[in-house]
């Protein structure tokens, strides 16, 4: 038997440094999954629903630089979206195979057919539709070649035909090529962007996830000008350390006042690998220097005077030697005082464990810090999941945080999780989940069981949407349908042969955590956290004591005066921190 269209599929996706597809087989992708099965160097993983293998395929391509998914004729490859979504968003290269209905039956609406092409282009780097078995091979390396340097998804739409068929004079290369290529602005924008740092006194960092490879040289910097260093959430496991003696923390809405006010009080401030979106935290008034590996991010989100398009790591070791060292640290002094009033507030709310079924869960994301490994690897669900990692959860020695940052989706933290354990199985994977995240994808626990994944699946079960119920109070919408009746988690986990551990009481909260983290295989510990939690944080802050004039006033206009006192007696603790 000749080699087929699947068969050359396989031994690029092998060549490109793909370890496993996640999928559900069937009909027009069988092809391909027979092709996979006869080479037996891919790792088929059957997933339960493919947005969890979108997922897990974007957390291979963040850990490891390249992820693949497939979906098959039209629902199958459907389900990819929304993963597919966050990968893109992300700059993850995930390669996504759609494939679909035989070649003579396109465009006749046939059963299960879509337009590839329309569906995925939103969402990719790459899309192509592949009609012959030429166009199948061009479009393969093609989709690869995207995603790996344009740091994104690339999607084959691929007829269960085309698949099958001899894949004969094939002219396109087979292989693919990782460069990687020094990038740093020309001389002349080195000694002006040096220029600037050197004649602004007050000079504050914020780094972001394009730091990643450049962690000493950001060090560096902030040590020769002893500047503040301030992070995204994407940014903050590199730099968020105990040792680190410029951190000031996050700005934005999970920020922190000491974030904020470095960024706002600095002459000068240099955004570092960052496309931090919250336009409405940054500053307008002082310098803003800009170095961004994608040039098409400089100046978007904000009122950038000089920006630069460069690697973090091969402009800071150019920029290094050029700038003058500052002395003075009465501005880095006076924000690490700041943070370090913000911390010790954090740590107050962790000594109130809280009660039964009203854990808080404040103490159990610390409880996490504490006990997990240096090298641990966290997934983290959009939500009040999101806001705890942030509060909480320190970088060490080689921990990696990690979460659907950009495309802000539900439901992520488990399937990432999937996919940081299949391709880390010698590091401990901790994925923090809402009660509504998990219900969503809730059917790939059993991936997680099937395939024996060592991930540690943290619920925090509060029985509501959490973050959906205080976006509401703060618009003054009354709070309806965020409320959520849960199954027991852990008694489904025990169903699908996953070792679980209900926690109702805070003093058991240490206990189950370890004995979790210890066991060799997966785990589910369902926590009942205290649904009042709160999320905000506890500083003064314009925008929130207006969206609580705003709430107030919706309710007594309304003539819900009752429940006006009866918010203001359950946020107390809040409204004396900001009176």
């Amino acid at each position: 038997m000749g080699r087929k269209v699947a068969d050359l599929l396989v031994t690029m996706l092998v060549e490109a440094g793909v370890k496993r597809v996640y999928a559900v087989t069937g009909d027009s992708l069988n092809p391909v999954n027979d092709a996979v099965r006869r080479d037996g160097r891919l790792q088929w993983i059957h997933v339960r629903h493919e947005e969890a293998g979108a997922y897990a395929a974007s957390m291979d391509a963040e850990l490891d630089g390249i992820g693949c998914c497939m979906g098959s004729s039209g629902p199958g490859h459907v389900h990819l979206v929304n993963g597919l979504y966050d990968a893109n968003r992300a700059g993850n290269p995930v390669i996504a195979i759609a494939s679909t209905v035989e070649t003579d039956k396109l465009g006749t609406e046939n059963f299960q057919e879509t337009n590839v092409t329309k569906l995925f282009d939103d969402c990719s780097k790459y899309c192509f539709m592949a009609n012959t078995p030429a166009q199948a091979a061009h479009g393969f390396q093609s989709a690869i070649q995207h995603a790996i340097h344009q740091k994104g998804v690339g999607v084959v739409g691929l007829p269960g035909d085309v698949a099958s068929a001899d894949a004969t004079h094939i002219s396109t290369s087979e292989q693919n090529y990782f460069t990687s290529s020094k990038l740093q602005p020309g001389d002349q924008e080195m000694k002006t962007l040096a220029r600037v740092i050197n004649e602004n006194k007050k000079v504050m960092l914020y780094c972001g996830h394009g730091c990643k490879d450049a962690q000493d040289e950001v060090m560096q910097l902030a040590k020769k000008l002893n500047a503040p260093m301030g992070f995204s959430f994407r940014g903050k496991i590199y730099f968020d350390k105990e040792n680190n003696p410029y951190a000031v923390g996050l700005n934005g809405l999970l920020g922190t006042k000491s974030g904020f006010k470095a960024m706002h009080e600095a002459d000068a401030l240099v955004l570092l690998g960052t496309d931090f979106p919250y336009t409405n935290f940054l500053p307008e008034k002082n310098t803003i220097i800009q170095i961004d590996e994608k040039p098409e991010r400089i100046g978007r989100r904000a009122k950038v005077n000089f920006g630069y398009n460069g690697k973090i790591k091969d402009t800071l070791e150019a920029l290094l030697p050029l700038l003058e060292t500052k002395t003075e640290t009465d501005f880095l002094d006076e924000m690490r005082a700041l943070h370090q009033e913000v911390e010790e507030k954090y740590c107050s709310y962790v000594k109130d464990k809280g009660d039964a079924k009203k854990i808080h869960p404040e103490y159990v994301a610390s409880v996490i810090d504490e006990i997990a490994s240096d090298d641990a690897i966290f997934t983290v669900d959009t939500g009040m999941s999101a806001v705890w990692a942030a509060r909480y959860l320190k970088g060490k020695k080689n921990r990696y945080l990690t979460g659907s940052f950009n495309h802000g989706s539900m439901a992520n933290a488990m399937p990432m999780a999937i996919g940081a354990g299949l391709g880390h199985p010698e590091r401990q994977v901790i994925a923090l989940c809402g009660d509504g995240g998990i219900s969503m994808l809730l059917g790939d626990l059993m991936t997680i069981s099937q395939y024996k994944i060592p991930a540690k699946i943290i619920i925090f079960n509060n029985s509501s949407l959490g973050m959906v119920k205080l976006e509401m109070q703060v618009e003054g919408y009354p709070e309806w349908q965020t409320d959520m009746v849960n199954p027991d988690f852990a008694l489904i986990a025990k169903a699908m042969n996953i070792h679980s551990w209900v926690v109702e009481d805070p003093k058991n909260i240490q206990q189950a955590l370890q004995e979790a983290f210890d066991h060799d295989g997966p785990a589910v510990v369902n926590i009942f956290t205290d649904p009042d939690a709160l999320a905000m944080p506890p500083e003064i802050n314009f925008e929130q004591i207006k969206g609580f004039a705003k709430t107030m006033g919706k309710m007594m206009l309304n003539g819900r005066t009752a429940e006006v006192i009866d918010t203001a007696k359950s946020d107390m603790k809040y409204l004396k921190e900001i009176f």
